[in-house]
């Protein structure tokens, strides 16, 4: 079992910037691809970022070239920067973790650990 803990959601203004930590904790050894996720009620939950234990990343277009992903290993940490914000990223965004493969997927079925989630806010 992996558990998984988000922190630093808050409310932002256009353009601005917000870094999202995850903590794992638990068989963390097992957690092979990590991966950001939002969601906005009533739409499905799409993937904004994924990175592999070495360190590959793959983001969607959407959000390539405003927001990074990064990983420590060695702390169990991953963290998401989000740079440039507009008000279309208001979400409950999402830490999950990958036990299966290490595959860089942005489909949240290929993820079988959850955070619990935390609010972004941007407005205009």
């Amino acid at each position: 079992q992996v558990q998984l803990v988000e922190s630093g959601g808050g409310s932002v203004q256009s353009g601005g910037s917000l870094r999202l930590s995850c903590a794992a904790s638990g068989n963390t050894g097992s957690a092979y691809t990590m991966g950001w996720f939002r969601q906005v009620a009533g739409k499905e939950r799409e993937g904004v970022a994924a990175i592999d234990r070495a360190g590959s990343k793959r983001y969607p277009n959407s959000v390539k070239g405003r927001f990074t992903i990064s990983r420590d290993n060695g702390k169990n940490t991953v963290a998401l920067q989000m740079d440039s914000l507009k008000p279309e990223d208001t979400a409950v965004y999402y830490c999950a973790a990958n036990s299966w493969e290490d595959a860089l997927s942005l489909n949240r079925y290929d993820y079988n650990y959850w955070g619990q989630g935390t609010q972004v806010t941007v407005s205009s």
